[in-house]
C-alpha cells in the first residue's frame, strides 16, 4: 500500500467514524480491507481506493468504515465494571430515581451485544427487585454487520467461553446445535440501534449510566473530550460513566471527575462539588 492510499483511507476513516489511523496500524488496514477488495472484485487495495476516489460509492465506503471500525467484544469483559454495576451503581440509582422508578443505560459502541447482554442477564437475575421499574439498555453501534449479529443472540463456543461463568451459559443460552442463542427474556432486554458517535447524541435521549469502555482509545484528543463533554450532555447530574481500564478523563475534559479507588468509573463534576464520592454514597448524598 502507497503512502498516499493509506492517507487517503485513513482521512476518509477520521471523517466518517471519528477512528484516528496511524502508519503503525497499516498492517491492520491492510488484513481487514483486502476481503472488501476482494468482494468487490478488485486484485487489491489500491484498485478499490481508486474505485472509491472515482465513484464516492457510499456502499462502499460503508463497508470500508464498517470493516475498519469492528472491534473486539466479549462477555463480562474486565469482570470489576459488571460487579460495579450490580453492587454499587444499580443499588444508588434505586435510591435516586425512587420517584419515576425509570432507569437508562446507554452502551455506545457496543459490537456484536456482549458488553449490553452482561448487563441484561445481572438485571434478570436480580429480577424480584426489579418488577415495577422500568429499565431501559440502548446499545448502539455504527456497523449495521455486527449490530445484526447482536439482536440475533448466537454466539460460537468460543464467544460463549469468553468471560461467561458456566451457570450463566446455563440459565440463559439455549444451544442451538454447535451454537449458543441467548433466550428471549434476555434479547428483549436490550435495544439496538445503528448510530455514530460523531453525530447529535441529544436524540437518544437522558442516561442514568453510560458505558463507553474502549472506545475512546481509537480517536484522537479533540474527539474524545467531544465525545465525553455530549455524553455529559445528555446525563442527569447523578449520571455516571464506565469507561475501559486504558482510558482516563483526566486532561481531556473536567465534566466527569474519577472515582476514588474504582477505576474506570466515573461521575459527573456536578455530584463532585455536591459531595458525593461515588455510587456507595448516592444513597445519602443530596447532589
Amino acid at each position: 500500500m502507497r503512502p498516499e492510499e493509506f492517507d487517503f483511507i485513513a482521512s476518509l476513516l477520521k471523517q466518517r467514524s471519528g477512528l484516528q489511523l496511524t502508519r503503525e496500524k497499516i498492517y491492520l488496514l491492510e488484513n481487514r480491507l483486502t476481503p472488501i477488495a476482494r468482494q468487490a472484485g478488485l486484485d487489491g487495495i489500491n484498485q478499490l481506493v481508486q474505485l472509491i476516489q472515482r465513484e464516492r460509492d457510499e456502499k462502499l465506503i460503508e463497508a470500508v468504515t464498517e470493516a475498519m471500525t469492528t472491534n473486539e467484544s466479549f462477555f463480562f469483559r474486565d469482570g470489576k465494571p459488571f460487579d460495579l454495576f450490580r453492587e454499587h451503581v444499580m443499588p444508588s440509582l434505586r435510591a435516586r430515581n425512587a420517584a419515576t422508578r425509570r432507569i437508562r443505560i446507554w452502551c455506545a459502541a457496543a459490537s456484536t451485544g456482549q458488553e449490553p447482554y452482561s448487563l441484561a442477564m445481572i438485571l434478570n437475575e436480580d429480577a424480584d427487585q426489579w418488577a415495577d421499574w422500568r429499565i431501559e439498555i440502548l446499545a448502539t453501534d455504527l456497523s449495521k454487520a455486527v449490530l445484526n449479529k447482536a439482536r440475533a443472540g448466537i454466539y460460537s463456543q468460543f464467544e460463549v467461553q469468553r468471560g461467561l461463568p458456566i451457570r450463566r451459559l446455563m440459565a440463559h443460552f439455549e444451544q442451538t446445535g454447535e451454537m449458543w442463542q441467548l433466550k428471549d427474556d434476555i434479547r428483549k432486554m436490550v435495544q439496538f440501534q445503528e448510530f455514530n458517535l460523531l453525530n447529535d447524541f441529544r436524540t437518544l435521549g437522558k442516561f442514568d449510566v453510560v458505558f463507553c469502555r474502549n472506545v475512546l482509545i481509537y480517536f484522537d484528543q479533540d474527539t474524545k473530550a467531544d465525545i465525553l463533554n455530549r455524553i455529559h450532555n445528555i446525563m442527569p447530574p447523578h449520571g455516571m460513566l464506565f469507561l475501559g481500564a486504558a482510558e482516563t478523563v483526566l486532561g481531556i475534559t473536567d465534566r466527569f471527575k474519577p472515582v476514588p479507588g474504582q477505576r474506570g468509573l466515573y461521575v459527573t463534576a456536578e455530584a463532585r462539588a455536591g459531595g458525593f464520592e461515588g455510587p456507595s454514597d448516592l444513597k445519602s448524598a443530596a447532589v
